[in-house]
């Protein structure tokens, strides 16, 4: 099989500019949606969009219930679906969550956020992962720079880079509890990877990023030419991501958690194939390859959308 995008090959490969466009919607497509011209010209050129205060702070409350309901889940708790930080036994990540509640279900079909998705990746999409992520005060790890696409391109199968990350915040992110940071136009480059990926990978991976680690001279290079932001929020505040834009987090040296809720839009056409690291496919509930069906939105009230 060919591939496009060279990775974890065991030696040494120099990036390359993308050989996808960055907003898949063409022509009198590209304003069909709730974003401006301004707002996608700005996605073009950082890879992100952040909207402080998308959601009410109360519309997000409920996602803390399901939370204490999953951590009472014994059987859940003890699959791999949910990630335990090793530091202290306390819930770290549940993965899937979109299969295991309404409420999340419901989210991912908000117009206000799927019309904005369907508008930059020119068409149907479906959830390819969610996942919910507490990092508890003075104990929350961090992860190291990457791009998700390389992951997902190597572990999944991902073909193209037709997919956003969308993250809400349900607590503060601020300066001192380990918020995401993005190097603003590093999507516009594909860096390959150095490390082979070992067999399951994944069960190593959600808990520290080490294979799929860009190389720190091409670090340098792309934070050099776009700074480093670290968008921050009060709870119901909205990440839109490009998939192959390079991010990390540090760890949460705070006394305050930092919990966010994270779903992930890929196009209806560009689904996953055999990985391209050769090892088996993810689980289920990291990468959907079944039951796959275009979104559709949910019929809820509209208030306005915030600006980006």
């Amino acid at each position: 099989m060919h591939d496009q995008f060279p990775t974890r090959r065991g030696e040494r490969l120099d990036m390359f500019p993308r050989l996808d466009p960055v907003v898949h919607s063409r022509y009198k497509q590209r304003w069909d949606g709730p974003l401006s011209e301004e707002s996608l010209s700005r996605y073009e050129r950082d890879g992100y969009l952040w909207f402080d205060g998308f959601f009410s702070q109360e519309r997000m409350a409920p996602f803390f219930d399901e939370l204490r309901e999953i951590a009472e889940d014994r059987e859940l708790m003890e699959s791999d679906q949910v990630i335990i930080n090793p530091d202290s036994g306390e819930l770290r990540s549940v993965f899937s969550m979109h299969t295991l509640s309404d409420r999340f279900s419901k989210l991912t079909q908000d117009p206000r956020i799927l019309g904005m998705v369907r508008q930059l990746l020119g068409g149907d999409v479906y959830i390819h992962q969610s996942r919910i992520n507490d990092k508890f005060g003075f104990q929350g790890r961090g992860f190291d720079w990457h791009s998700d696409f390389e992951t997902w391109h190597s572990e999944d199968g991902m073909p193209r880079m037709r997919a956003v990350s969308a993250s809400l915040m349900l607590t503060d992110n601020n300066e001192f509890n380990g918020p995401l940071m993005l190097i603003p136009g590093s999507h516009q480059y594909f860096v390959p990877c150095t490390d082979l990926t070992p067999k399951d990978n994944w069960r190593e991976s959600l808990q520290s990023q080490s294979v799929g680690v860009p190389d720190k001279i091409d670090l340098r290079r792309l934070a050099d030419n776009g700074n480093i932001q670290a968008p921050k929020g009060p709870p119901g505040s909205l990440l839109l991501f490009e998939c192959n834009t390079l991010h990390a987090s540090n760890s949460n040296m705070s006394p305050w958690p930092r919990s966010n809720l994270f779903f992930v839009y890929n196009s209806i056409d560009n689904p996953l194939s055999a990985p391209y690291c050769g090892q088996p496919p993810r689980p289920e509930f990291l990468a959907t390859r079944s039951h796959i069906a275009p979104l559709d939105m949910r019929e809820l009230p509209l208030y306005g959308l915030p600006k980006a």
